[in-house]
């Protein structure tokens, strides 16, 4: 009798409205956001309880849910806003919040029962026993610690109720720190890493500085490659597809609410793509690998790494050289609407001129290559070229497209 696979769900994140509309456009199946408290990236735009309502409503209708972050570890001040915070998220409609605290765990079950609850990696869930627990406290879903092989997950898939889910990233960058529990930030900043405010000096280049000889700074080198000792490459299993199938994960987790609509595009539709060619045939998948190679190649990246899930990391792990990203494509813009003369309007992000070659990132995974005609500014001026962010424009690209169609533009070097 052959097995049955598990249906997958593709997780995504989205660290503003425009990027979450982005995101279920391209293929999430669900998508992850933090409100303005209590979650643990501050830096990133988030939510206001209104615009979670406006994103809960655009989710629902294409079939697509959304969980809440809530995952600090609280300190006593922070319990009674944290109440209150989910008071104001009862009439929201979101379908899960993801929480590391147990305290935090509590206040939901009392006063959010019918939102399913998710535990955070930043848990420590590195075992079957980790996973039981919470399910009898009444979590439906665990994230494994990001240090687990897949070895390890699919034994515990082996030793948990059939209804419990495991949800695991598989794309996007790994902090240096255990399970994310780091204490450089506040250590050297003053800014609490697990109250949401990372300033991530983990991508930071390091001195040595001999307390007699102030000024004097001596690099601190592993070898002849630099300096930069904490900087781990970017997680990618887009070429694993079958392996984290088999180990019996439910929710491929993608990494990024501060990330660009342009990664939340290109990483939901690739993935969304691999995903589904593999459900209906592995041979598909299979001959399709250097297609998920290229496209996911076309977001930010540093460098790419298999993580812990083929065994513990190594020096191949990490980047030396730089803490820069690996940046080929520029972000453009994204079709908000068209009208009768094919003309296509948006609010632009990056430069680009009349005459250059645009990609349009069409839904079913195809690119096309389209000429810029025309240019018109909010006055409909014809300009040369848009050089200031943040322009809303009207552009011939000799093609009518979707709106929430994404443009990008391969970057000149």
């Amino acid at each position: 009798m052959v097995k049955k696979m598990r249906k997958i769900e593709l997780l995504v994140p989205a660290g503003s409205p425009e990027v979450l509309k982005v995101a279920v456009d391209y293929g999430a199946d669900a998508l992850y956001i933090g409100g303005e408290s209590f979650g643990l990236r501050a830096k990133a735009h988030n939510f206001t309880i209104e615009q979670m309502t406006e994103a809960a409503e655009y989710c629902h209708d294409r079939g697509v849910r959304l969980y809440v972050t809530a995952n600090i570890f609280a300190h006593n001040d922070d319990l009674e806003g944290i109440r209150a915070y989910f008071e104001q998220l009862k009439p929201v409609g979101i379908d899960a919040l993801i929480i590391s605290d147990p305290a935090v765990f509590m206040l939901a079950k009392e006063i959010l029962p019918e939102v399913d609850l998710h535990i955070s990696t930043q848990a420590n869930n590195t075992n079957y026993g980790i996973y039981r627990f919470w399910h009898d406290l009444g979590a439906s879903r665990v994230v494994s610690a990001r240090e687990l092989s897949l070895k390890e997950i699919k034994e515990i898939r082996q030793h948990i109720p059939e209804d419990m889910e495991i949800e695991s990233f598989v794309h996007g960058a790994m902090c240096i720190s255990y399970s994310g529990r780091c204490l450089l930030s506040h250590f050297l900043t003053g800014r609490d890493a697990n109250q949401g405010a990372c300033t991530h000096p983990c991508r930071w280049k390091y001195s040595v500085v001999e307390e007699k000889r102030p000024g004097e700074y001596f690099p601190v080198e592993e070898d002849e490659r630099g300096t930069y000792i904490f900087n781990s490459k970017d997680l990618c299993m887009i070429e694993y597809i079958p392996e984290l199938v088999d180990a019996g994960i439910d929710s491929f987790k993608i990494e990024g609410r501060m990330k660009t609509a342009l990664y939340a595009a290109t990483v939901a539709r690739t993935y969304r793509k691999a995903i589904d060619d593999f459900t209906m045939d592995p041979e598909l998948y299979k001959n399709n690998l250097s297609y998920y190679r290229e496209e996911i190649g076309k977001c930010t990246y540093r460098q790419f790494t298999t993580g812990f899930y083929f065994g513990k990391t190594d020096s191949e792990s990490q980047v030396y050289d730089s803490n820069e990203y690996v940046k080929d494509y520029t972000y453009i813009g994204t079709v908000e609407k068209t009208d009768e003369k094919g003309l296509l309007y948006f609010m632009q992000r990056n430069k680009f001129s009349v005459g250059e070659c645009i990609e349009a990132m069409l839904f079913d995974g195809r690119n096309e290559m389209l000429t810029v005609r025309a240019i018109l500014n909010e006055k409909m001026e014809s300009v040369e070229s848009a050089p200031h962010p943040k322009e809303a424009l009207a552009v011939d690209l000799g093609m009518v497209l979707p709106c929430g169609t994404v443009l990008r533009r391969k970057a000149v070097k």
